[in-house]
């Protein structure tokens, strides 16, 4: 198997082609342990991947915390993936996937790791509406699209991890925001992310900002809503800046990538002077770097309401 560490080289090679690998596990099945499905994490999220350590158990410690574990000298918090996503494993909890997203570190306890495969985000359908929607954003079809192809759910850890230990109350504080945006007038902020949880923080955002804003679920649904504002304005004799102040967008999303959209975007003289904000979990100086890349005007890691808002003020003003 490939290790979990990604160098920067193939990282940006993936970035520039609307790819991403994934890691693929078995948390197990009914109780029987039957029925055993497969999941997967974007392997950009993985820090390492190890045998079950031993756990020490926290008291007062939330449902499906099994405790935590000390790693070269940092504590970091377990948490029963099956018995959050209500499988049961045949063998145990064997393996512990060590996470960094989101500004934290976590692990996760699953039964057994199967692979790490390439994929495009075309093989990725949202499972919006599904009755798995909260802990899944999206179906990846592993041999394409072919009848009977193997599927994974891709796991949405960033809901997880807020089922089983939830923020503070008033996560976005108007309070806290600072001054309201001021946009050109008949301007909204065209917003993608495929996360429930975060599509619904981020609206509270804007809302407190008092920007309007239309929000889409996939990159590819921003990219198909972008050229109908742009086909809009140019029917009206308008540039898209008297439509679209600012396009925000999550990296991971099925079909189309937040890098592929911003580059896209960026690319496309129709969109000259659009900026773009890249507001994702997947933190840390690589992507960051690879942000740069693609020519978005900035980049802010999920969630911190007010970093946001400082972040859209400030390419606003410039």
């Amino acid at each position: 198997m490939k290790t979990a560490q990604r160098d920067s080289q193939e990282r940006g090679s993936l970035t520039g082609s609307n790819q991403f690998e994934l890691l693929l596990f078995r948390l197990g099945g009914d109780p029987q342990g039957e029925r055993s499905e497969l999941f997967g994490i974007n392997v950009f999220k993985i820090r390492e991947i190890v045998a079950m350590p031993a756990i020490t158990a926290m008291a007062g410690s939330p449902a499906h915390m099994l405790g935590v574990v000390n790693l070269r000298g940092q504590i970091i918090p377990v948490i029963d993936l099956p018995a959050v996503v209500g499988c049961t494993p045949k063998t145990g909890l064997n393996i512990m996937l060590v996470t960094e997203f989101a500004r934290t570190t976590q692990a996760f306890a699953v039964e057994a790791v199967e692979d790490i495969v390439r994929l495009d985000w075309k093989q990725v359908l949202s499972a919006e509406g599904s009755s798995a929607a909260s802990m899944v954003t999206s179906i990846a079809r592993l041999d394409g699209d072919v009848n009977n192809t193997r599927l994974a759910q891709v796991l949405d850890v960033e809901s997880i991890l807020r089922q089983v230990m939830p923020p503070p109350e008033n996560e976005v504080d108007p309070k806290t925001i600072g001054p309201k945006v001021k946009l050109k007038a008949g301007t909204v902020i065209l917003a993608a992310d495929d996360s429930a949880v975060a599509r619904s923080l981020i609206e509270q955002g804007l809302h407190a900002l008092g920007a309007p804003f239309i929000m889409t679920k996939s990159g590819k649904e921003c990219w198909d809503k972008l050229q109908s504002l742009q086909l809009a304005a140019e029917s009206e004799g308008q540039r898209i800046g008297d439509k679209v102040a600012l396009v925000l967008t999550d990296l991971e999303m099925p079909e189309m990538d937040g890098f592929t959209l911003t580059r896209q975007i960026k690319e496309d003289a129709r969109f000259k002077g659009l900026p773009v904000v890249i507001h994702s979990s997947l933190s840390g100086t690589t992507n960051e770097d690879h942000v740069r890349s693609v020519g978005a005007d900035a980049y802010v890691a999920k969630f911190a309401a007010e970093e946001l808002a400082a972040t859209i003020r400030q390419v606003l003003t410039h």
